[in-house]
């Protein structure tokens, strides 16, 4: 490989910048031995729920080197997704979760991973690689926290002091030897236990572990089945996914609006009330949701999320 590790990592570092990612940060590609236990007792409790594929692929989660070939560094970002202005979120408010405003995320992030391994390789040569947006089995926290661009908060996300939660996090998995990045010595939660005490469904069973099947954002977007009825009035009209750990925890005051155009919700979507989503059409869910990730649940079920909150 051309230039040496710190030139590699100061070059990584730079077309992360151009391409508008808030933050980047690098780590040496290798398994997760910390991790190992932590998953296996996770997975054995069944926080994962029906969410079979958690179960999947054991050993790619925990090394990077099973998905690239040759892998030497795992290169981390957050691309920042905080809205400009929220939807309306009072308590006669069907509510959805800020990442879905917008357009559909993995497909806005994967253009600029594709963008920054061509110029990656433009600038250094032949670089083997692979770009990840939640789309396969990648820890992402835990690799975004051992590149020190952030620590795993009570609630599992990771948190970053400058921006707290809201934003998404990518990988790039690369055969380039580049300097990593030193972890955070500590993690700065403190004593604080705002996102555990706010959770209406108790989702968070112990600081840092979230149990999968409890929590509000699993039951709306990745639950397929019927709601179970023990849960009937604890989702505080949340519709797609939940916000509740984020907008309580003390880092999100420094949360700042995002510059993605393509993040801005639909306009009309400001002026929805609670009727106009009780008697929402295919029609209105096709324009207002049309590249959105609120398309996974697809209209029935959405409609089977408002009919529960009823």
């Amino acid at each position: 490989m051309p230039f040496n590790p710190d030139h590699n990592a100061h070059i990584i570092k730079s077309l992360a910048q151009e391409l508008g990612f808030d933050f980047c940060g690098i780590a040496r590609a290798g398994f997760l031995e910390e991790e190992a236990p932590k998953l296996e007792e996770w997975l054995s409790r069944n926080y994962q729920g029906k969410m079979a594929y958690m179960a999947n692929h054991f050993d790619k989660r925990l090394d990077p080197r099973l998905l690239v070939d040759g892998a030497k560094t795992v290169v981390s970002l957050i691309y920042n997704y905080y809205p400009p202005e929220r939807l309306p979120e009072g308590k006669d408010d069907y509510k959805i979760a800020k990442y879905a405003y917008g357009k559909d995320y993995h497909f806005v992030i994967k253009d600029k991973l594709k963008e920054f391994l061509f110029n990656l390789q433009e600038k250094l040569g032949g670089i083997n690689g692979r770009a990840f947006v939640d789309s396969a089995p990648v820890m992402e926290r835990q690799w975004a926290a051992k590149s020190g661009i952030g620590w795993l908060g009570k609630n599992s996300l990771l948190l970053n002091r400058k921006m707290g939660s809201f934003f998404f996090l990518a990988e790039l998995i690369i055969d380039l030897e580049a300097t990593p990045d030193i972890p955070m010595a500590k993690d700065y939660c403190g004593s604080c236990t705002k996102c555990i005490d706010a959770c209406p469904t108790d989702a968070i069973t112990q600081a840092g572990v979230v149990d999968g099947s409890k929590c509000i954002s699993y039951f709306t977007i990745e639950l397929k089945e019927e709601l179970p009825s023990e849960m009937k009035g604890k989702f505080e009209n949340w519709m797609f996914g939940c916000d509740i750990c984020q907008d309580v925890c003390p880092w999100n005051r420094f949360s700042k609006p995002h510059q993605e155009e393509q993040f801005l919700p639909h306009p009309e979507l400001e002026d929805m009330n609670k009727r106009d989503w009780e008697e929402i059409t295919q029609e209105t869910f096709g324009r207002l949701f049309q590249k959105s990730a609120v398309k996974r649940t697809k209209l029935a079920g959405l409609k089977r999320n408002i009919d529960f909150l009823k």
